[in-house]
């Protein structure tokens, strides 16, 4: 199934970043016509270019795509280069057992 870009969701999720649509091309690794294409709804892109540009604004596949209303991104990527703690904390609970795991979360609710 092909998910369909809504042009005028990705000029909101583009200005609410603050972004020209040249920075938004750079930042996509894509030429500002190429961008443009997709902004102007000239071209529809393809579910990883999708992804990129979603993860690149902050946002989700969902709301580019009208599927949702939330422009709260689904994904959250960390870098062991820029947060190298809390790379390893998430990198060392993804293997861990229920029970820690639901303790760490339970003491988060509590610090909420």
């Amino acid at each position: 199934m092909s998910r369909k870009l809504i042009p005028e969701r990705l000029t909101i999720a583009r200005e609410s970043k603050g972004l020209t649509k040249t920075e938004t091309a750079k930042r996509v690794n894509l030429t500002m016509i190429g961008y443009c294409r997709y902004e102007y709804g000239d071209r529809n892109p393809s579910l990883q270019t999708l992804e990129v540009i979603a993860k690149t604004l902050d946002t989700s596949v969902d709301f580019l795509t009208g599927e949702s209303d939330d422009m709260s991104p689904d994904t959250i990527s960390i870098s062991k280069e820029d947060e190298p703690e809390l790379f390893e904390l998430v990198n060392v609970l993804k293997d861990s057992d229920t029970i820690k795991l639901n303790r760490l979360i339970s003491y988060y609710k509590k610090l909420k």
